[in-house]
């Protein structure tokens, strides 16, 4: 059944922001199950199911998250199930994820949490870095509050359900840079007539690029990558007045990250300035580092241990980003990554696509957690 529903998810797939058709799937599946709330439209199109413990008084409040947004990438491969939205697809296995949860809802439906409360969020967004932020910010999120949050994510290039765990710093933070560069245009005979940001344009490049190498330390794990970079138009008889450099910028710590922003910003305004051009800057896609909490990560290897999974714990942060680390900011939490197999399709390309046999392992593994947490009653109390 839960293949089923991820193939469903799959053919559903809907980008960023605009998952209302997911978010009405998912909702009405959770109605059917009864739990004792749901919540939808947190954070523009998510959704949150609350299951209440039997006993009286006051108890650990748990959150499990999965991801309703796919990706702007088209199919590679023929499934029967292929996304119905063109151009778009779940190439990062967000469509597992939500069954993944959904399984754990089933198992809720059946079993009676003991103290306290579950909460399964469907979170929008995760590919832009904005969907968690949304959902806290949201006044609906404060009667959702937890006290613990776990949340997986399928990895490729990894044995087959393998727990990829690590304390502290798990995924790098990272964020776009957008920057405009704006002269006057003048014939390609005359460029002196105009401002060009020819040089600037390549002078940013070089500059942006060796951030990394010079303004940090060793051991402080940077990255900037020029991602595009567009000047004027191609017409061979004017000399171009505006320009587009984008960048991303990345490191394992917020506190590093923040210093290589202030100093690619400040290498740029020189570099306008240097030629006498108009600089618009914005930041984009921002994501901090997700920090796993030490007792939430004994949580998630002592519940592995015990289904007699494989563990993982790896030695440095993964290089790549994930807005998870936007609850455990303030919240005890951890993240992990979930073995896909060493020769799978790796996450966006365009052959991907999400190994069902990871759904009861997923769905296991976050059922022991929430018994080691929370604890169950045989049976749902009616």
């Amino acid at each position: 059944m839960n293949v089923t529903l991820r193939k469903k998810l799959h053919e559903l797939a809907e980008l960023s922001g605009r998952e209302k058709k997911t978010a009405e799937f998912v909702s009405n599946y959770l109605q059917g199950l009864d739990p004792d709330e749901v919540v939808t439209g947190i954070g523009g199109h998510g959704v949150a199911a609350v299951f209440n413990g039997v006993e009286p008084g006051p108890g650990p409040r748990v959150l499990l998250r999965a991801e309703l947004d796919a990706l702007p990438i088209p199919e590679g491969a023929e499934f029967s199930y292929a996304s119905k939205t063109p151009g778009v697809s779940h190439k990062c296995g967000h469509d597992g994820h939500m069954a993944i949860v959904l399984a754990v809802a089933e198992m809720l439906a059946a079993r009676s949490i003991k103290k306290g409360s579950v909460v399964l969020l469907f979170q929008p967004a995760e590919e832009i870095g904005q969907g968690a932020g949304w959902v806290i910010e949201d006044e609906k999120f404060e009667d959702l509050k937890p006290d613990w949050v776990f949340g997986l994510h399928n990895l490729p290039g990894f044995p087959f359900g393998q727990v990829i765990m690590r304390r502290g710093v798990f995924a790098s933070a990272s964020v776009g840079l957008k920057v405009k560069l704006e002269g006057a245009t003048s014939h390609a005979a005359e460029p002196h007539q105009g401002r060009s940001p020819a040089q600037a344009v390549a002078q940013a490049i070089q500059a942006l690029s060796a951030v990394p190498q010079f303004q940090t330390a060793l051991h402080e794990a940077s990255k900037v990558t020029v991602i595009h970079a567009r000047l004027g138009a191609p017409a061979f008889g004017t000399s171009p007045g505006e320009a587009e450099v984008m960048a991303t910028l990345r490191a394992h710590r917020g506190d590093v990250l923040d210093r290589i922003k202030d100093k690619c910003m400040s290498m740029l305004q020189a570099i306008a300035m240097a030629e006498n051009l108009k600089m618009e800057s914005s930041w984009v896609e921002e994501f901090p580092s997700t920090v796993n909490h030490d007792d939430a990560v004994e949580y998630v290897e002592a519940a592995a241990e015990h289904l007699g999974m494989d563990i993982a714990r790896q030695d440095v942060p993964f290089p790549w980003s994930e807005d998870f680390g936007n609850y455990t900011k303030n919240i005890r939490g951890a993240f992990w990554g979930l073995g896909a197999g060493l020769k799978h399709p790796a996450l966006h390309h365009p052959n991907y696509d999400f190994p069902d046999d990871l759904l009861d392992r997923g769905a296991s593994l976050f059922e022991e957690i929430l018994r080691r947490v929370v604890g169950f009653e045989d049976r749902k109390v009616t």
